[in-house]
């Protein structure tokens, strides 16, 4: 099913997406991705509410990247919410933003990972302020206490946008758009499809 509300006969209804496409090779589309990833540090997972056709989204901390940096590792506590919503339904997104409007979205499907070797793998210190020490001796946030356990999402398609020059120059291309009518060229426009995110699994598996 899809959705139109006008017809733009032979001219292109988005002209933003077409201006603003970038198509460079699988490698620097990737590393474009993983890297947008690395140096936003933070992201917004979303989740289907356990038992119900809403969304929730949270901030989340990304702990690892796999796969050549396409798969997301992210500490949670296996007694949130999340878990739950991951349980019902483990297709999710990831999305990313940074100050100067680059941003990223992630589908893919996550699984909660307690096996301790990967939960001793990814550990930080830090969880324990996150999860506390419930003084019995278990439960005290380390990397045995069974709380504990990551997240892993594995990509099935992304899109990411770049900005293209300096904050002034894009500007001055919104500025003039708005006075011509010709579309601002102001990001480098990616989209990783899961065909392509595929084919880099079999290259860094």
């Amino acid at each position: 099913m899809s959705y139109s509300n006008t017809d733009t006969g032979d001219k292109t209804a988005d002209p933003y997406k077409a201006k603003n496409i970038d198509q460079p090779s699988l490698k620097e589309k990737v590393e474009g991705l993983s890297t947008f990833i690395s140096n936003s540090k933070f992201g917004m997972l979303t989740t289907r509410i356990e038992g119900s056709k809403l969304l929730t989204s949270r901030a989340m901390s990304v702990a690892a990247q796999e796969t050549g940096g396409i798969d997301l590792i992210f500490h949670t506590n296996t007694e949130s919410g999340k878990t739950d919503d991951i349980e019902g339904d483990p297709e999710v997104n990831v999305s990313f933003l940074n100050s100067t409007g680059e941003w990223a979205s992630v589908s893919g499907e996550a699984k909660v990972i307690a096996d301790r070797d990967i939960v001793r793998k990814y550990y930080s210190p830090a969880l324990k302020a996150w999860v506390g020490d419930l003084g019995d001796g278990v439960h005290d946030g380390g990397p045995e206490d069974p709380r504990i356990a990551v997240i892993r999402v594995v990509a099935r398609t992304a899109t990411y946008a770049l900005a293209v020059g300096t904050s002034l120059g894009r500007g001055i291309e919104i500025i003039k758009g708005a006075v011509t009518g010709q579309t601002a060229e102001v990001n480098k426009l990616r989209e990783l499809t899961e065909k392509e995110l595929d084919e880099w699994r079999k290259i860094n598996s």
